[in-house]
């Protein structure tokens, strides 16, 4: 983990507290009205069109309406051409278990840490804002981020492009408050669940695992703010799993509990669900069966035009700004290239300031197409393991780990 001083916004430790108590602002039976509609961009194939916008929750700006029990709200896609760090206010939403608390009581709360370890703790918000404090910059993506663009479609939430954003996490290192309680040995996972609970008895609680050794890498964090404030009700208040390079079915929001175990998971959420084919970029044919399944993990390289929407028109000759977002995954971006004649070529992009390698990283470009007519731009990450996007769309019946290299339909008059 790079430990960087902390940006001028970051809160302290007394504002956090004064403002924790505001946290609790109440999410009313979590309703959400339809105040308007947006397009998909680009459409999904088959439709819909548009999609409710809202401004019914608590802390949230303008979301993407997905599904309000329980509270799926996905980020406008045009909010990611205002620069590589996600507003909190329009950072995307994803939860499993619709029995959320609709406050935090900051003065009861504890986190309890357990299990194969020398001493269990029981620590207060102010225990955890009394560790080392860090910041690191990171990507949360749902796994299941452009599953609407499936084809043949898949069941699930029909995400667009907004699953996903990018903070700046305040917090401390998960290793310092493992090694607080002490590891015994034979230790090998460490589990961790949240204040959400399920709807209905039988309903898995939802649990998500680490091996030991990655949960002590030092970049595994628990993180109390983003973006320099504290964290959002609705993305994890007071405090979120932060899994930098992995996919955010891992980021478990409002945690409470850490269990460290002596033998390997076997609850639904790992031995269950998120299970991906074991084949190159977790792809297979529509009706294959048979194929090995394993926990999803990495992200996977990504990239994006967010200055230009699909339709737009450029003038024939002229020289054309073309900007956008890059992710390498699970390490850093190398390099994005655009083309605009259908992938025969490709021209270098240059890329704006490195916030880190889990960071989104900007792009831009200038391009010029002689010719009128209809024209496509298609923009391609690799990152520094040398993975590049694939030119081919990769298909599970999960729908996840889209990545396929992003065309934008353009008109050039």
């Amino acid at each position: 983990m790079r430990v960087r001083p902390l940006p001028p916004r970051a809160p302290s430790r007394r504002h956090l507290l004064r403002m924790a108590a505001l946290a609790g602002v109440g999410l009313p039976a979590l309703r959400a009205w339809a105040d308007t509609t947006t397009s998909f961009s680009p459409p999904l194939p088959g439709g819909p069109n548009e999609r409710p916008l809202t401004t019914s929750y608590p802390s949230k700006g303008a979301m993407i309406l997905q599904r309000s029990r329980p509270p799926l709200l996905e980020t406008p896609f045009e909010v990611f051409d205002q620069g590589v760090f996600t507003p909190n206010d329009q950072f995307f939403v994803r939860w499993h278990w619709a029995v959320i608390p609709g406050s935090v009581d900051v003065g009861t709360f504890r986190l309890n840490v357990h299990g194969h370890v020398q001493k269990a703790l029981s620590l207060t918000l102010q225990d955890m804002l009394a560790l080392p404090r860090v910041d690191l910059a990171a990507v949360n993506q749902c796994s299941g981020n452009s599953r609407g663009y499936f084809q043949p479609r898949v069941a699930g939430g029909e995400w667009g492009h907004g699953a996903m954003g990018n903070a700046r996490w305040t917090g401390v290192r998960l290793r310092d408050v493992l090694d607080r309680a002490g590891v015994k040995a034979g230790a090998v996972q460490v589990r961790f669940n949240g204040l959400d609970e399920p709807v209905v008895p039988e309903g898995p609680d939802f649990l998500k695992t680490l091996d030991l050794d990655h949960a002590r890498d030092g970049e595994v964090m628990i993180a109390y703010a983003m973006n320099g404030e504290q964290l959002p009700l609705l993305n994890g208040f007071p405090l979120r799993l932060v899994v930098p390079g992995w996919y955010s079915t891992y980021w478990v929001k409002m945690l409470n509990d850490i269990e460290v175990l002596d033998k390997p998971d076997d609850m639904f959420w790992m031995a269950k669900a998120y299970l991906i084919p074991d084949t190159p970029g977790a792809s297979i044919k529509p009706g294959e069966t048979g194929y090995k399944q394993v926990p999803i993990s990495r992200m996977v390289p990504r990239s994006f035009i967010t200055n230009l929407r699909p339709g737009a028109t450029v003038h024939a000759g002229a020289q054309t700004l073309a900007r956008g977002i890059a992710l390498g995954g699970a390490t850093g971006v190398s390099k994005v290239d655009l083309s605009t004649d259908g992938g025969k070529t490709w021209q270098p992009t240059q890329l704006g300031t490195d916030a880190g390698k889990y960071s989104f990283r900007q792009w831009q470009t200038m391009f010029t197409i002689p010719q009128a007519g209809d024209h496509a731009l298609m923009v391609r990450c690799t990152n520094t393991d040398g993975l590049v996007q694939p030119s081919v769309p990769v298909w599970n019946p999960s729908g996840f780990m889209q990545n396929v290299i992003e065309s934008t339909p353009i008109v050039v008059s």
